[in-house]
């Protein structure tokens, strides 16, 4: 079975990144294009991004989040600490973020290293959830294999008659990483496949380098 795509192609012309318009701090560009393409309303969710990891058996490994917060820090987003990514963080903390939002022609890769949240930011997230979703939470081994889905809905029915009524305290396997940068690219496309490539790099100093990368 074989499919030839060497005739998918598209020109790349809604926009520019130069030097003379970007900010001189990677996150705050981040927000910038950010709004810009929840603005458009052209994207389900903008903030769904890519999270590579290492994982235990040496490969590396890509799945989509959801981005939950972002601060002059880093980027927050929650998962299960025991399952395959977390396990993989707990021993390589280098990771990499990419998000891609094709209604702008814009993609954002970011380097760095992830650290959990405090106990207390969990907390709160975890308590501003549907209960749906916590309980999917507490009832899921996430990357662990299980028998069939039908297991899953009946401990899922379980703990909904366990937990009515009550308050669903957060699981301590379940939790926020902080991923703080150290390299941010943001790539925008262009007309014959000269795209605008600016990367910043933290600096020792704390500063943030500021280069063109070819396309």
């Amino acid at each position: 079975m074989q499919k030839n795509l060497g005739n998918y192609r598209k020109s790349y012309e809604k926009s520019s990144l130069t030097e003379d318009s970007i900010k001189e701090n990677p996150l705050e560009q981040f927000q910038k294009w950010f709004y810009e393409v929840e603005a458009t309303d052209g994207v389900d969710e903008t903030n769904a991004m890519t999270i590579s990891t290492i994982g235990l058996d040496g490969f590396p490994k890509n799945r989509v989040v959801l981005l939950k917060k972002y601060t002059h820090e880093g980027f927050i987003f929650y998962t299960n600490y025991n399952s395959e990514k977390g396990k993989a963080i707990a021993q390589n903390p280098a990771v990499c973020l990419s998000f891609f939002w094709p209604n702008m022609e814009r993609q954002v890769i970011i380097k760095g290293t992830a650290e959990k949240v405090p106990e207390n930011l969990s907390d709160g997230y975890f308590e501003s959830r549907p209960v749906g979703s916590q309980l999917g939470a507490v009832v899921s081994n996430q990357s662990e294999v299980i028998g069939s889905r039908e297991v899953l809905e009946k401990e899922l029915e379980a703990l909904e008659k366990q937990y009515e009524g009550k308050s669903i305290e957060r699981p301590e396997h379940w939790g926020g990483y902080l991923v703080r940068p150290i390299s941010m690219e943001f790539w925008q496309g262009r007309p014959n496949r000269l795209h605008d490539r600016i990367r910043y790099t933290l600096q020792e100093d704390y500063d943030w380098k500021i280069e063109r990368l070819a396309p």
